[in-house]
């Protein structure tokens, strides 16, 4: 092991495990004065990543009413991709480095939504919440453990700023209808839930048995690669790294878990106080490598008591050859219309759609992903409880209108870095898991993996690229 790795795995997994000697540093700009935007007046927006989802971000929060976009940051800005949103905002100053567009007009906005690749959400949030922005940001919100500490730490050292991680169903009626039914104890005593993905990825016509990463290719005239890298470690640009890409790799993504794991696990995991597992163990990981993800996983999440809540097993399962059995009783499995179909194609309305299982000690519950409620099943059942059901308040705002109207100070975000953070950090995990193709065993008060010395280093990630380390400090 280097010196540069020994050392960055003392001081680094310290970072992560316990927040304890990390550099406290004051902000050099305060563009809002670390505080709420007036009530009267508008959030101005810099929006950083604007092709692809982060074009569909942009959108719904400029339709909300409640922003100005005054800036728009893009690594590929030019490119075929960033052209709508750059044509919809003529007037809004243009960038391709965060840290210069920080620099040059940190004071003329509120807040940032950040829709980079999962990697880079962590040196942009970091920065916009050192120089007193309000951060929306993808989900998940970083790729490794250590960088969602951080994350969680940044936000609570600036406790007036608004967070808020984009699972968007979060705000809508699954929410708060697992929040209702919890409340009112229809849902309680859950032993186990099933979570599935089962639509193809990106990565599923790739050659599995690969041994390296892929040749350079001549980098766009539009990009920023060295941008685009941020603080992960170099690699030839490729157009398997670009667009959407990424998801693929275990370096810059986190596979169908952090993508839709936000949008499937997120109630249960923040009303059943799940927190961090005692145990991951990947019973299934077909056609796995050490460069990107398994045609198809299976991860079991292990969970202890909480208070007078059992035990809970999570099994998460994805891949197009991995469908989970249903109860008795299950029906079809709907297609949702608010459940947006993956980047690479419909979801197929005969197969079993992203969605869980849960399992209580009197009732099982079907659900889909994002906003979509929850039924119980079987039919009977169903029919026997119908009276008994409390009455679900309807969502104030959506997840964009929520986050702004927190950064005026009129509304909570729902999705905070306090309730997402240790759902990422789930993911993150879980993710480890995959990667090295091992069981880990997790104390959750030390926050340390006990069982495996080399995956509790790795909760700690590489040391950042060269001239990236700032992003670390808090």
């Amino acid at each position: 092991m280097s010196t540069n790795r020994r050392d960055f795995l003392k001081t680094g997994a310290t970072a992560a495990l316990g927040l304890s000697g990390l550099t406290i540093l004051s902000p050099n700009v305060f563009g809002n004065s670390m505080g709420y935007v007036a009530p009267s007046d508008k959030v101005n927006l810099a929006c950083i990543g604007i092709g692809n989802r982060g074009n569909e971000i942009i959108k719904a929060l400029d339709k909300t009413g409640l922003c100005n976009i005054v800036a728009l940051c893009d690594v590929d800005m030019g490119a075929k991709q960033t052209l709508e949103v750059m044509n919809m905002f003529p007037k809004a100053k243009k960038y391709q480095d965060f840290r210069k567009m920080f620099n040059e007009i940190g004071k003329e906005f509120d807040a940032v939504s950040i829709a980079t690749p999962d990697f880079s959400h962590f040196p942009v949030t970091m920065m916009a919440l050192a120089e007193g922005k309000h951060v929306y940001v993808e989900k998940p919100m970083a790729r490794t453990f250590q960088e969602v500490d951080l994350m969680i730490a940044a936000a609570k050292k600036y406790p007036k700023l608004a967070t808020q991680m984009g699972n968007q169903g979060h705000s809508e009626g699954n929410y708060f209808q697992f929040k209702a039914w919890k409340e009112a104890g229809i849902i309680k005593d859950v032993t186990a839930i099933t979570a599935h993905m089962n639509s193809r990825r990106r990565w599923h016509d790739w050659d599995p048995k690969i041994t390296r990463f892929p040749t350079a290719e001549p980098v766009p005239s539009t990009l920023d690669w060295d941008v685009w890298t941020s603080q992960a470690q170099p690699h030839a640009f490729h157009k398997d790294f670009h667009n959407g890409q990424w998801r693929c790799w275990y370096d810059f993504g986190m596979g169908a878990l952090g993508d839709w794991g936000a949008h499937i696990i997120d109630t249960a995991h923040e009303f059943l106080d799940l927190g961090l597992p005692y145990e991951v163990n990947p019973t299934k990981l077909s056609g796995h490598n050490a460069f990107f993800f398994p045609m198809s996983t299976t991860l079991e999440f292990k969970f202890p008591e909480r208070g007078s809540m059992p035990p809970l097993v999570i099994t998460w399962q994805d891949g197009i050859d991995n469908i989970p059995s249903v109860p008795d009783g299950y029906g079809v499995s709907e297609l949702d219309p608010n459940i947006p179909p993956p980047s690479n194609g419909m979801i197929q309305p005969a197969k079993l759609n992203p969605g869980k299982i849960i399992y209580s000690k009197e009732l099982t519950f079907k659900g889909g992903s994002h906003g979509s409620t929850l039924s119980i099943i079987p039919a009977e059942k169903a029919k026997e409880w119908e009276s008994k059901l409390p009455v679900v308040p309807e969502s104030p705002s959506n997840h964009f209108e929520n986050f702004l109207k927190a950064c005026k100070g009129e509304e909570k975000t729902r999705s905070s870095f306090e309730i997402a953070g240790p759902l990422s950090q789930v993911f993150c995990l879980g993710v480890m898991a995959q990667q090295m193709g091992v069981k880990l065993e997790f104390d959750r008060e030390t926050r340390q993996i006990t069982n495996n010395p080399l995956a509790n280093q790795v909760l700690a990630g590489m040391p950042p690229r060269k001239g990236w380390e700032e992003f670390y400090r808090v």
